[in-house]
């Protein structure tokens, strides 16, 4: 999948393995969490270390069972997006937040991580068209996410810090098309994206 920036994305499988590894970083993207916060139980992903959450997903990526998409921007690793079948992330079906809306199949886009050279520049937003492409080619009907909203009034005015947007930014799912069918808290969504 490819745009007029020089984006092409691909997904993680095991030939892919040292391109996330290198946009991951020693810190794992985030505080050694590898993109397992939402896939494993709570109890186990609190247990584990870096290196454990590091096997998981080198396990997941190296057998083919594709936790996600690479997006590249001129051949370099430039974005990571998280999604495959809810049922896959132990921790977002035993959410109390992000309760199922319904008893329709949904896969889950529950993580993003952009390298910092190329944050603020609408990757994700691209990412994101990238991730309902690869579900329409994978037979799915519904891609559902869990963005928090910066209109909200809470939100109002202030800019993400840390790791604060790594779900999402509702903005960006609108501009791809999702559109909201509940709201978890007042500053997160559940949006869907119909096939």
């Amino acid at each position: 999948m490819e745009d007029s920036l020089n984006l092409v994305v691909y997904p993680a499988t095991g030939e892919r393995w040292g391109d996330l590894e290198a946009l991951f970083g020693e810190k794992g993207a985030c505080g050694g969490c590898w993109c397992t916060f939402w896939r494993l139980p709570r109890s186990q992903h609190k247990q584990n270390t870096g290196s454990d959450n590091k096997a998981e997903l080198q396990h997941l990526v190296q057998t083919d069972q594709v936790p996600g998409l690479l997006a590249y921007v001129d051949g370099q690793p430039a974005a990571w997006c998280s999604i495959g079948p809810r049922e896959q992330f132990a921790a977002l079906e035993n959410s109390r937040n992000l309760k199922r809306v319904d008893d329709r199949p949904v896969w889950s886009i529950v993580c993003f991580f952009t390298a910092k050279p190329y944050r603020r520049q609408g990757l994700m937003a691209q990412v994101l068209a990238a991730a309902v492409e690869y579900a329409r080619q994978q037979g799915e009907t519904i891609v559902e996410g869990y963005p928090i909203d910066m209109a909200t009034p809470k939100l109002a005015g202030q800019r993400l810090s840390g790791s604060s947007g790594y779900m999402g930014i509702a903005s960006a799912f609108r501009q791809a098309g999702f559109v909201e069918v509940a709201r978890a808290s007042e500053t997160q969504r559940i949006m869907r994206y119909y096939l």
